[in-house]
């Protein structure tokens, strides 16, 4: 008897914990990618508080379906938390619904900037999950110049949002490595892997009151590496370029999005836009000029001046993604092809 008493105490006391756990923190998620949608998940799942989601406007593009919507909408729809999709950040009516939520923290993965109207309104503040080390590779596109960049090692940080975009007080930070061959889309997908548990853990240090938040002002500015927003031009191969290992790591650093790309010569008459996916390198001496196609039954390479650019997936304007070897069967013209 004494058992059954001791044990309904602790489903008691247990119910209570998932009681309060319920009404503190509130939390306002805030993000949009698929990237996002993850912690929101990892936080949904796990039965905090989330009082209401902001994600992006639907895409203007579509009609009325779910391809309009963003990921984390679907998901918002699906387990019924209310949500707001702020075309202006600075809406007054927004700005009065968001009050209305009262939240007591707000938690940003993959969204645009913030005002401090919004980012200053929660008394336990407002964090951020950014993809690099910070202070490195502050900005829009961190995972991809991270690869192109050439770096061996990328990772997570929390950080309290501050007016300077990046640059508020860390929280945490975990340390991934980067595989000689790894591609954007493969080092994104692990650090999703451990975003939700860093952003639960980040949320119940701050709930514990067992931070010590870094700041970032005590590095170099000169030695900071920046991620911008990557333009259309950035993707494009410079094949003139005489490192061979610079030439591949923008492959792999834009792949699968927003990918690189090149144009395509035919007999120097005709050219079309070549996006290149994955592709091998090959250091070796040649005489070849730069940017010349050689092509065999298996093997299309692109000479450069310390070797070959092999391609293994690629996609020739107006065909679908392919294997090398398809694309090379659906070329009707195989000499005197270059890219430039």
């Amino acid at each position: 008897m004494n058992f059954f008493i001791k044990s309904q105490d602790k489903i008691s006391e247990f119910k209570l914990q998932i009681n309060y756990m319920k009404k503190f923190p509130k939390i306002v998620f805030i993000g949009s990618t698929h990237f996002s949608l993850y912690t929101l998940k990892e936080l949904y799942i796990k039965q905090y508080n989330i009082v209401g989601i902001i994600t992006s406007p639907d895409n203007p593009f579509f009609k009325k379906n779910k391809e309009a919507f963003t990921p984390v909408k679907i998901y918002a729809l699906e387990n019924k938390i209310p949500f707001l999709q702020p075309v202006n950040l600075l809406n007054s009516s927004f700005l009065e619904n968001l009050k209305i939520w009262n939240a007591d923290i707000q938690i940003v993965v993959s969204f645009r900037v913030l005002p401090k109207k919004v980012w200053n309104l929660p008394k336990m503040g407002s964090i951020n999950l950014h993809a690099s080390l910070l202070p490195q590779y502050k900005g829009a596109a961190p995972i991809n110049w991270a690869i192109i960049n050439g770096e061996n090692k990328t990772g997570l940080t929390t950080f309290f949002i501050e007016k300077k975009i990046d640059s508020g007080k860390i929280i945490l930070q975990k340390k991934i490595k980067i595989k000689k061959e790894e591609t954007a889309g493969e080092l994104e997908k692990k650090l999703i892997k451990i975003s939700g548990s860093m952003v639960i853990q980040t949320l119940e240090n701050i709930i514990k009151k067992k931070i010590k938040p870094i700041s970032q002002n005590n590095i170099d500015s000169s030695l900071l590496k920046y991620a911008p927003k990557i333009s259309n031009k950035d993707c494009r191969i410079q094949w003139e370029n005489p490192n061979l290992e610079s030439i591949y790591n923008k492959i792999r650093g834009l792949s699968p999005y927003p990918t690189a790309w090149t144009l395509l010569f035919f007999n120097n008459t005709k050219f079309l836009r070549f996006k290149i996916f994955l592709a091998k390198k090959i250091r070796k001496i040649h005489i070849l000029p730069i940017g010349w196609i050689l092509i065999s039954s298996h093997e299309m390479k692109i000479s450069v001046k310390e070797g070959f650019i092999s391609i293994m997936e690629g996609q020739i304007e107006g065909k679908k993604r392919m294997h090398v070897k398809n694309l090379i069967n659906g070329l009707k013209i195989r000499k005197n092809l270059f890219v430039r």
